[in-house]
């Protein structure tokens, strides 16, 4: 019998079963690796641009809606929204002439510096607040970026510490889910003195 060292020794790669990988760049650029033996082989994925996302997209319907504040919302679309804030990257605005738009878009990347979009978003959800607004925040699945960002402004505008906010969006929200590097953004985040609602 022969240890396990002279096993793997003795392995030959083209025992290997052929493996494909799809690959999408943030770019949405697809390719396909194909692994046989120790050969690669590398082809761009024939996908229609109108169809290269960047990311992978979450195609079931999320009618959940996530009520954090009176005037601050997570999810699909209840009829007392006035104001919208769109953090996705690449959506267009759907009905500009129903509702009042700002768009900020954030890249869904643990690297992304979450924190230089904040005053922008924070602002925007203030001054719905102080018309009387309520604000619905969305990105393309409601899971990372949106929470994120309402984590951010519950830790700025309303004084909460990072687990509470968090707690209070993941109440809200069950899905919501940001990112490694949101969370650690948002858990070493030193919000600036604003004049916060308290609401």
């Amino acid at each position: 019998m022969q240890s396990l060292t002279q096993e793997i020794q003795s392995f030959s790669r083209t025992r290997l079963r052929k493996q494909c990988t799809r690959v999408t760049s943030l770019s949405g650029r697809r390719i396909i690796e194909t692994w046989k033996g120790s050969t690669i082989t590398v082809v761009e994925d024939p996908v229609p641009p109108e169809k290269m996302l960047g990311y992978v997209p979450d195609t079931s319907w999320d009618l959940q809606v996530g009520f954090v504040k009176p005037y601050l919302l997570l999810a699909l679309l209840p009829p007392q929204v006035s104001h919208i804030l769109n953090v996705a990257f690449g959506v267009e605005n759907v009905f500009p002439d129903l509702f009042i738009y700002k768009t900020v878009s954030i890249l869904d990347h643990p690297d992304t510096d979450l924190l230089q979009y904040m005053q922008d978003c924070c602002d925007f959800i203030q001054q719905a607040h102080r018309e009387k607004g309520v604000v619905l925040v969305h990105c393309n699945a409601g899971v990372s970026r949106a929470p994120a960002v309402v984590i951010g402004y519950l830790m700025s505008c309303d004084g909460q510490p990072f687990e509470d906010a968090l707690s209070a969006v993941k109440s809200a929200r069950p899905a919501s889910s940001p990112n490694p590097g949101f969370l650690e953004q948002l858990r070493n985040y030193k919000p600036p003195t604003m004049n916060g609602s308290k609401d």
